[in-house]
């Protein structure tokens, strides 16, 4: 079946809608008082709601950011008689994604000043490619915890993926396997400051259990 226009491109603007629910922002000014782009790292996402706020505050920002990528691409496209799997249902699905996570970074709900992108690209992978979202879980485990860089473990998983797909499930699809590196790309050009100071050794180490103001 052709893609469908009208109701495609309806679904991904809703998709942008939802990723730019700015979950950081809203949760810190509602329940602390605070707008969490004025403190620590001044950035819109759950690593600087954890820094800032503490992990009551972070773990819910985290989770919320995450579905924002995952509910839009596990329900829109069940509304059109797409096939399942087709190349017109991937096209939906990876489109959806990108505008989630789109939202997050450019939010039009938050003055267009998002996050980076991490935790709604994740909700975006589980629903598209759930074995490649484990295996980019691990690695970011991995590597914050020899590390304590939540920055180079983000940057670290982003790169799994498209690897995972290409050498792990020898995916063929040219959608999945462009989308995968979109999202990697995507990822390394939110955290190029990140990559900055880590080449400086500037960057900050972070714990999850405890606040810690800084820059990530």
């Amino acid at each position: 079946m052709d893609f469908p226009w009208v109701y495609g491109t309806m679904s991904i603007v809703l998709a942008y809608l939802i990723g730019s629910v700015p979950t950081a922002v809203w949760w810190g000014k509602v329940f602390h008082g605070l707008d969490v782009r004025e403190h620590g790292s001044r950035n819109a996402g759950a690593t600087n709601t954890f820094r800032v706020l503490g992990p009551k505050a972070g773990v819910p920002v985290l989770i919320i950011d995450i579905l924002k990528g995952f509910l839009p691409v596990r329900v829109l496209p069940n509304f059109t008689d797409l096939e399942v799997d087709g190349s017109a249902w991937m096209w939906l699905r990876v489109s959806l994604v990108i505008a989630a996570v789109l939202g997050h970074l450019f939010p039009v709900f938050a003055g267009f000043r998002g996050g980076k992108g991490v935790a709604t690209s994740l909700g975006g992978i589980l629903a598209v490619h759930p074995g490649g979202a484990l295996l980019c879980i691990l690695t970011f485990g991995l590597v914050f915890a020899i590390t304590r860089y939540v920055s180079l473990g983000s940057l670290m998983a982003a790169l799994v993926f498209p690897l995972s797909l290409l050498l792990v499930y020898h995916e063929t699809n040219p959608v999945k396997i462009g989308f995968s590196i979109l999202l990697c790309l995507l990822v390394f050009f939110t955290h190029r400051q990140n990559i900055g100071r880590l080449l400086r050794g500037e960057e900050s180490r972070m714990s999850w259990a405890r606040r810690n103001a800084g820059s990530s």
